[in-house]
């Protein structure tokens, strides 16, 4: 995990990974956003061909941030899978990977606009909504409350900056006082700009931490293009 940045809401201190995931130390709970489990197969049946790979890929990368973290609540913020037929498609070995897994940790499934009824058999429960504290826990931001700080994930945040005559886009975590939005932690996952119109209106003077090779990097919203 990222032992030099923490994204504080509410009181609250959050540690970005460069996994994509968000720790919150004082909860003992981990959180990640649109896993989008078997996407690779969900193209394949319209054409798409990539190696179908990406679930194991995904779950690896959570099995790892897990083991750095030892948290005792694991929290999936939505979209964990790509469609109602993912499931069905999972591979027997994955299948028992995200068991061992869920089997971890205490684990809340969040539902998303994909997959707004998860599978019930993989351990955990299921909602639409959790908080951690006074931060409420959703798939898609909404209005915030007076008072009310919230995470969401469903945007897929990156941003990009200019950097010794070059531009460099990646992954990130958006967030200004009262919201935070997460990056997607699936591998197949695409990226929207913090800049497009999707985010406009969400976030007043904010910072992004953007995630790179090897080290998660924080730039204020006037460095980024």
């Amino acid at each position: 995990m990222s032992r030099s940045h923490r994204i504080t809401l509410s009181g609250v201190d959050f540690i970005p990974d460069l996994s994509g995931a968000l720790f919150a130390p004082d909860f003992s709970a981990l959180l990640v956003a649109d896993l989008h489990l078997e996407k690779g197969t969900s193209l394949a049946r319209r054409g798409v061909h990539l190696p179908p790979y990406d679930t194991r890929e995904s779950l690896l990368q959570l099995k790892a941030a897990l083991e750095a973290t030892r948290p005792r609540r694991l929290i999936f913020l939505g979209d964990s899978f790509h469609d109602l037929g993912a499931r069905g498609r999972i591979d027997a070995s994955d299948l028992a990977l995200l068991r061992a897994i869920t089997a971890a940790a205490d684990t809340i499934w969040i539902t998303g606009n994909h997959d707004p009824a998860p599978p019930q058999d993989l351990g955990g429960v299921i909602i639409g909504e959790t908080a951690l504290g006074p931060v409420s826990l959703r798939h898609q931001p909404k209005t915030l409350r007076a008072g009310e700080a919230e995470i969401s994930g469903h945007l897929h945040p990156a941003a990009a900056i200019h950097a010794r005559g070059r531009r460099i886009r990646c992954r990130c975590f958006i967030a200004d006082g009262k919201r935070l939005i997460m990056p997607a932690f699936g591998s197949y996952t695409g990226a929207l700009n913090v800049r497009s119109e999707a985010f406009e209106g969400l976030f007043g003077d904010f910072h992004v931490w953007m995630i790179g090779a090897k080290a998660v990097h924080r730039f204020p919203a006037s460095q980024v293009r």
